[in-house]
C-alpha cells in the first residue's frame, strides 16, 4: 500500500477538523491543503498563527508516520514557526512537508505553507520523538 493510501485510510480526526486534504504523500515528502475558514481566523480575517502552527505539526506528524518502523508511534518535542504573510479568509494554504533529518529516535521536518498563489506564509522546523 502507498503512503498517501495508508495516511488516507486512516482517521485523522484533528486533521479532518481543520479540512486538510493531502495531495501526496512519500517517505520525503508530504503535501497537504486547508481553505482558509472563518472559523480559522483571527481579526482582520486571517488565518490564526495557531492554525498554521496545527496544520504544519499534521503534515510533520504525518511525514514521520509514513517512515516509522513497524510498531513505533511519534509526538511532537519541539516546534518553531516564522509567520512571513498572513493567509487570508476563503484562501487555499499549501504545506509541503519534507526532511531534514531521519534518525532511530527523532526526526526533523520542515514544511513550507504557502497561498495557492504562491505568496510564502510561514516556514516551520519540528521534531518529532519516535516513541
Amino acid at each position: 500500500m502507498d503512503a498517501l493510501a495508508r495516511i488516507t485510510e486512516r482517521p485523522l480526526p484533528f486533521a479532518k477538523l481543520l479540512g486538510i486534504e493531502f495531495a501526496s504523500a512519500a517517505p520525503d515528502k508530504v503535501v497537504g491543503t486547508m481553505r482558509v475558514r472563518e472559523d480559522l481566523c483571527t481579526l482582520p480575517a486571517v488565518l490564526h498563527g495557531g492554525a498554521v502552527m496545527a496544520f504544519a505539526d499534521t503534515l510533520g506528524a504525518v511525514a514521520t508516520i509514513i517512515n516509522l518502523p513497524e510498531g513505533k508511534h511519534t509526538t511532537t518535542i519541539e516546534s518553531k514557526t516564522n509567520f512571513l504573510a498572513p493567509a487570508p479568509l476563503d484562501a487555499t494554504i499549501v504545506g509541503e512537508c519534507t526532511p531534514l533529518h531521519r534518525g532511530k529516535r527523532t526526526m526533523v521536518w520542515q514544511t513550507h505553507i504557502s497561498t495557492s498563489e504562491g505568496r510564502l506564509v510561514a516556514i516551520v522546523m519540528q521534531t518529532q520523538m519516535i516513541l
